[in-house]
């Protein structure tokens, strides 16, 4: 049977090393209380200047155990704080969202009223208005240049009256349904709009090209066409009404140049039918004496 170990200090060198080290610290640390407490008794200055020396040296020991202290209290409140601001962003991206659309959608509105409005304001000028309708549809990438109004015989729409945008001159009604129209557009190349220039009142033919331009050909000889010049109907063949804005001039040339309309049914929501212009007959001639 193995002797039972004697856990007594004496028997292991170690311990008796520990317990001397315990006592010497002891026995320092009552010294230097004891110092301490003489020093503030008998010499106050001197020991307030030890006081502070010390603590210059264990205030930043203090000040870092402060610091890690609040950093790790503060770890709950951080992660708190996270998962606040990352909902809030997402409540705030969400109204962003919707602000948006609500602002596309009130922006549209604006657009189409100012577009109304100026569509009232040409009717409310012109005694002719048949009735203001929608475009429904127009082709863009055939030869042919066609759209459909959804308006016809039941409102008055008949073949052969004009059809204008606020911009200007959109086409003509070729044919009429009862609550729908086919319009022949100004760039189709079997439209033909007789036109005047602005500035000084020269006679044209506007003529479509099928891709979204017009031909305005001179029908005077020895002229110069410049960039930038207006063309309007010239109410010449008793269909279109005069004053209609028809094309800008978009390449210089002779003769004839090419042009850009100034309605595009692409972009355009509602056009007027008007009734087809007849110009007033040449006064008769006095009778002879």
């Amino acid at each position: 049977m193995a002797p039972a170990r004697d856990r007594r200090t004496g028997f292991s060198r170690r311990r008796q090393y520990g317990a001397f080290l315990a006592y010497v610290l002891a026995v320092a640390g009552a010294v230097v209380g004891a110092v301490l407490l003489v020093a503030s008794t008998f010499n106050p200055p001197a020991f307030g200047a030890l006081r502070m020396t010390l603590g210059s040296v264990t205030a930043p020991i203090s000040g870092a155990f402060v610091a890690v202290g609040d950093a790790v209290s503060g770890v709950p409140d951080t992660i708190g704080h996270y998962f606040f601001v990352h909902d809030e962003n997402a409540r705030l991206r969400a109204e962003l969202e919707q602000s948006r659309k609500l602002l596309q959608t009130a922006r549209t509105i604006a657009y189409d009223n100012r577009r109304l409005r100026r569509l009232l304001a040409i009717r409310d000028r012109t005694a002719d208005t048949v009735a203001v309708a929608r475009l429904v549809s127009s082709t863009g990438s055939s030869g042919r240049r066609f759209a459909l109004l959804n308006a016809g015989r039941w409102q008055g729409v008949m073949p052969g009256m004009g059809v204008r945008g606020p911009e200007g001159l959109v086409g003509r009604v070729t044919e009429a349904g009862p609550a729908a129209s086919r319009v022949l557009l100004l760039t189709d190349p079997e439209s033909i709009v007789p036109v005047r220039r602005t500035r000084d009142g020269m006679p044209a033919i506007a003529v479509g090209r099928g891709d979204g331009t017009l031909d305005v050909r001179s029908v005077a000889t020895n002229v110069r066409l410049a960039k930038g010049e207006l063309f309007v109907t010239s109410g010449t063949g008793g269909l279109y009404a005069p004053n209609i804005p028809v094309a800008r001039i978009q390449t210089a040339g002779g003769d004839v140049a090419v042009a850009k309309p100034f309605s595009h049914p692409d972009t355009l929501d509602f056009a007027i039918v008007q009734r087809a212009f007849m110009p007033m007959p040449p006064p008769a001639p006095a009778p002879r004496p």
